[in-house]
Parts: C-alpha cells; sequence; structure tokens
C-alpha cells in the first residue's frame, strides 16, 4: 500500500511539472507571437507613413517646378525633415537631388556603346575620393553591349561564369550603383570610396551645377575646374544656385565649354527621398527614386527599404 501511494505521489509530482513545463511554453509562445504581431503591426504602420511622406515629398517637386527656374540647396524641398511625431513614434526625411551625382549609365551611349568623355570623367572622380580610376572602364565593360573585354583588364561574361556563384555582365543599364560590387576584384572598402558620388538613373542624365558635390565638379573637365572646393560651394550656395552654368563657362575655353555644355545643367528630373519611421521598437527606412517630368507628372520608379 505504501508502495503504491509512493508511486502515485511520483506520478502526481511528474504530471504537476509536465503542465508546468507546458503552460511556461504555451505563455513563452503566446508572448512571442504578440511580440511578432504587435512587431509586424508597427512595421505596417510605419510602411503607411513612409508612402505618406514619399506623396508629400513628390508634391513638393511638383510646387517646386512652378515656382523655380533652377534646383539649388537653398529650396524648401532641399531642407531635412526634422522629427515629427506620429502615432506611436518619428518620421524623418531627406530629399536628395540625384543629379547631383554622377551617373553610372553615362558611360555607354545611347546605343549601349562606352562613351569616351563619360569614362574620363568617372576616370577623374575615381581619383579625387581615393579609388582607382580603372573601375571606370571596367563599369563600362559591365554596361555595354557587346561580350568582348574593352580593355585588357576589362570583364565580360567568360570571367563573370567563372565566379561562385556564376553570373553574368548586366549588357545595359543598372538599377542600382550595388552592381559595382559584383565587379572582378572590387570590395566593400572601395566601393563606400565611390557610393556618395555615383547614382544609377536609367536615363543619360546632366550633372546639375547647382547641387554636385565637390568632387563632382571637380571631375568635370581635365585639370579640374574652379568650383572643387566644398567651403567655396557651401559659402555660395546659401542664397541660390552656385555656379550657374555662365559661372563655370566663364572659367573654361572656347572648346572645353563647347564639349562639356550639354552634360551640365541647372534643374534635375530625378532625387531620391529617404524616409526613416520609428513606431515603437521598430524601424524603417524608405529609399524611394522620384522622376519628375512636369508639374502633374511626379512618380516613384524605384522603391527599396533597409538599403539604399
Amino acid at each position: 500500500m505504501r508502495r503504491q501511494r509512493g508511486v502515485a505521489l511520483i506520478t502526481a509530482i511528474v504530471l504537476v511539472a509536465i503542465a508546468t513545463i507546458l503552460a511556461v511554453h504555451i505563455g513563452t509562445r503566446a508572448a512571442l507571437d504578440l511580440r511578432r504581431t504587435a512587431g509586424l503591426v508597427a512595421l505596417n504602420q510605419g510602411w503607411h507613413v513612409a508612402l505618406g511622406a514619399e506623396a508629400w515629398a513628390a508634391e513638393v517637386l511638383s510646387d517646386d517646378l512652378e515656382d523655380s527656374e533652377t534646383d539649388h540647396l537653398a529650396e524648401a524641398w532641399a531642407q531635412p525633415l526634422p522629427g515629427l511625431p506620429v502615432d506611436g513614434g518619428e518620421l524623418r526625411g531627406a530629399l536628395e537631388d540625384m543629379q547631383g551625382r554622377f551617373n553610372l549609365n553615362n558611360l555607354i551611349d545611347e546605343n549601349r556603346v562606352p562613351d569616351d568623355a563619360g569614362i574620363a570623367r568617372f576616370e577623374r572622380l575615381l581619383l579625387l575620393v581615393g579609388a582607382q580610376p580603372r573601375w571606370a572602364r571596367i563599369m563600362a565593360d559591365w554596361l555595354d553591349e557587346d561580350t568582348v573585354p574593352g580593355i585588357p583588364e576589362g570583364a565580360e561574361d567568360s570571367t563573370y561564369l567563372s565566379q561562385n556563384p556564376p553570373y553574368r555582365a548586366a549588357n545595359g543599364i543598372v538599377a542600382t550603383t550595388t552592381e559595382m560590387m559584383s565587379l572582378p576584384g572590387m570590395t566593400r572598402e572601395e566601393f563606400e570610396r565611390i557610393r556618395p558620388y555615383v547614382t544609377a538613373l536609367p536615363v543619360g542624365t546632366a550633372i546639375n551645377l547647382c547641387t554636385a558635390k565637390a568632387p563632382v565638379l571637380a571631375a568635370l573637365v581635365e585639370g579640374g575646374t574652379d568650383f572643387g572646393d566644398a567651403e567655396l560651394l557651401a559659402a555660395n550656395r546659401r542664397d541660390g544656385c552656385f555656379p550657374t552654368r555662365a559661372d563655370l563657362q566663364a572659367t573654361l575655353d572656347a572648346a572645353a565649354w563647347l564639349a562639356l555644355e550639354g552634360s551640365v545643367s541647372e534643374r534635375s528630373d530625378w532625387f531620391r527621398a529617404v524616409t526613416a519611421v520609428r513606431i515603437g521598437t521598430s524601424e524603417l527606412t524608405l529609399y524611394s527614386l522620384i522622376e519628375r517630368n512636369g508639374p502633374n507628372a511626379v512618380r516613384t520608379v524605384l522603391r527599396s527599404t533597409g538599403t539604399e
């Protein structure tokens, strides 16, 4: 009888222990599911807040086109949006003129043939930012339509198909600057030197003199320009466009200006909106490439989250 009572007691203890473990497990799972659901709800809310900010940015760009004949850094669109409270969190945002950067797709012409002038400008830019100038022709090889390396250290499908995993050259325009990471020998460190000064726009574009960074301006012509100093640019851009096309033309001889004038402007069609949203502990960053074709023709061409 005592043995039976002992067995019954042990059985009861084991059952209580199992029930406790199951209860803890169920409670933990429920708590995790609740947190996961709350996170998804917050991200969904953040996504819609970011889309709202994107629509507002498009409206600002549309209004700017009617109010101004140039796009410069003293205008309202160029001022970053400070932290604004939203339900459960905060919103921050900024617009950048992407024609203030070198467009990688300018390395080829409309026939997808390497453009010597564009390559030369990119080589000069690479030198100015501390990168190897050879990337200009290797990138042009990545973009051009043929499958024959254009330079001794160039690369086409025969090189890329031997990689692990294998892949092919673009042989056409690229959608993101990160495709440079596919070039043979390109390192993350080297790419990060280049990244702030380049973009990948789906059409050939002119450099906006009013918004271009100092190295981009300095790389426009052989020997540099008089406008490649960042402090000089900051001081002269507080009230409007600097340098203007007239400013640049005045520093060049007739032949140099003739070769360059079609590649520079004071207006832009391509902008990037960067919207950072925090809802509770969840954070979302939305990058929106925006094209502006007219006052009522502003559209988002590409969206990405997390990275540029």
